[in-house]
């Protein structure tokens, strides 16, 4: 459009500026008919990108020139027309304002933001479904994502490998993860999220609302980088996201498997957010998108969801007296993705790098089944907030460091376990790693796993032994 538009000035210079046209009838008929035909190049470059069919504002053969004079600054003159365009288009484009997300947005009633019953019914009813052992072993979801994994990618994202080629390396790589889980005693698997790109990239691309970039490179930390998605419009799902790859996972294990999604502050705080509603407005269109999709998961035989809330607490305004607030729709965002599932499933929540003593009653009200924090870093004593508050539900506090290619060994880990039980009823207890594994590398991945069980085992046998 841009390079259409400086054409468009340079034939108006040339009209302008050129009386010897005046007098040639053929060439200023030419003219016109350039000028008209670049108009309408651009125009349809605009309903293309905008999604417009009947605009009024275009409809006059002067819609693009608003009296701007723009001859002695090309290019922020284009920018600023251009922009000006945008502007007035903005709210006429059905991908920024959808009807149908809106009026949505508009029924959601207080129900949808409870489960049917409170957690000390749920959780029996959930045990008998998932039959776990005490003290049950997990992962927070992702797997090493190897530099064969990221070359897979790239293959079909660059059109050197087919879909059904990469599907097929997918599958492959679910079944290897899910096996190894099964051979070193995991009670509840992932599938490993080879597929995925980034924890909210993968999303976005998936979600009505969302643009990229091609190089938008954000630090996250260290040397690790991301990308964050461009909510520009109404947010909606058109389809199901995760599904097909947590039920191929199920069928191969008859382990329960845990679908993992990411939760709508979470999408939202690591996003360039659109500006002209409400943050809580957006997190709501989120968080009903996440709903569909939890829903959906249930259908499909899924019985423990994860959805990952670890930027909760950096929404926080710098303003303490606003904390109230965003904190009420944070967490009501977090209920309404979750609640629409039966009491039989349950819901897990994953925070990391967090403290947890300011925000720990709103920690508290997401209500979530499991919840599994970043704690080994700190030798177990962020469980201080959680044994203070006497946190009601289930929660697993990371046992060891993933940010580190160090393996703690067997006993390290196990003076975790036994530290956090002086606080932590064993029934309530859940033993995991500090966050997802997607930047470990395999060796180091096999062994801090299978020294986790076996410390898992070991403080297993020691309460048994106790009784």
């Amino acid at each position: 459009i841009s390079e259409l538009v400086q054409e468009l000035r340079g034939l108006h210079w040339i009209q302008e500026n050129t009386p010897e046209l005046r007098d040639d009838a053929v060439a200023r008929r030419e003219l016109r008919a350039r000028l008209t035909g670049i108009e309408h190049l651009i125009r349809n470059e605009l309903e293309q990108a905008l999604n417009l069919h009947q605009v009024s504002a275009l409809s006059g053969c002067q819609w693009w020139y608003q009296g701007i004079d723009i001859s002695k600054r090309i290019h922020r003159g284009i920018s600023y027309l251009l922009s000006d365009i945008c502007d007035r288009l903005y709210n006429a484009s059905p991908r920024i304002h959808n009807p149908a997300v809106k009026a949505r947005l508009q029924q959601i009633s207080p129900s949808m933001f409870e489960r049917g019953r409170p957690f000390a019914q749920r959780k029996p009813l959930q045990q008998a479904r998932l039959n776990l052992p005490l003290l049950p072993t997990t992962t927070i979801g992702s797997f090493p994502q190897t530099a064969e994994v990221r070359r897979a990618r790239a293959a079909w994202k660059k059109g050197d490998w087919t879909l059904e080629q990469y599907e097929q390396f997918c599958r492959e790589e679910i079944a290897r993860v899910v096996k190894f889980q099964e051979d070193v005693g995991i009670d509840v698997l992932v599938h490993g999220e080879c597929e995925r790109n980034d924890m909210v990239e993968y999303f976005g691309e998936q979600l009505e609302g969302f643009a990229f970039t091609q190089n938008g490179w954000v630090q996250s930390y260290g040397s690790r980088c991301v990308k964050p998605p461009v909510i520009f419009g109404d947010v909606s799902r058109p389809r199901p996201m995760t599904v097909r790859w947590s039920q191929y996972a199920q069928s191969l294990t008859s382990k329960p498997m845990k679908g993992m999604l990411t939760g709508p502050i979470t999408i939202l705080q690591w996003s360039f957010v659109r500006d002209d509603q409400p943050r809580k407005d957006t997190a709501f269109q989120i968080a009903l998108a996440i709903r569909d999709e939890v829903v959906d998961l249930e259908k499909a035989g899924i019985g423990v969801i994860q959805i990952d809330e670890p930027a909760i607490r950096e929404g926080l305004p710098l303003h303490r007296g606003q904390w109230a607030e965003y904190l009420r729709w944070a967490v009501d965002a977090f209920r309404l993705s979750a609640a629409g599932v039966a009491d039989q499933t349950q819901i897990h929540t994953h925070m990391c790098y967090s403290e947890f003593n300011a925000i720990i009653q709103s920690i508290a009200e997401l209500d979530a089944d499991v919840i599994s924090i970043e704690a080994s870093r700190s030798h177990m004593d962020l469980l201080e907030a959680f044994v203070r508050f006497q946190y009601p539900n289930d929660i697993g506090p990371g046992v060891y460091d993933i940010h580190s290619p160090r393996v703690p060994d067997v006993d390290e880990m196990l003076g975790h376990i036994q530290k956090a039980l002086r606080w932590i009823r064993p029934e309530q207890f859940w033993v995991n790693p500090d966050c997802g594994l997607k930047t470990r590398a395999w060796p180091e991945t096999i062994a801090a796993l299978k020294n986790m069980v076996e410390a898992a085992q070991s403080a297993r046998a020691q309460l048994a032994a106790a009784k």
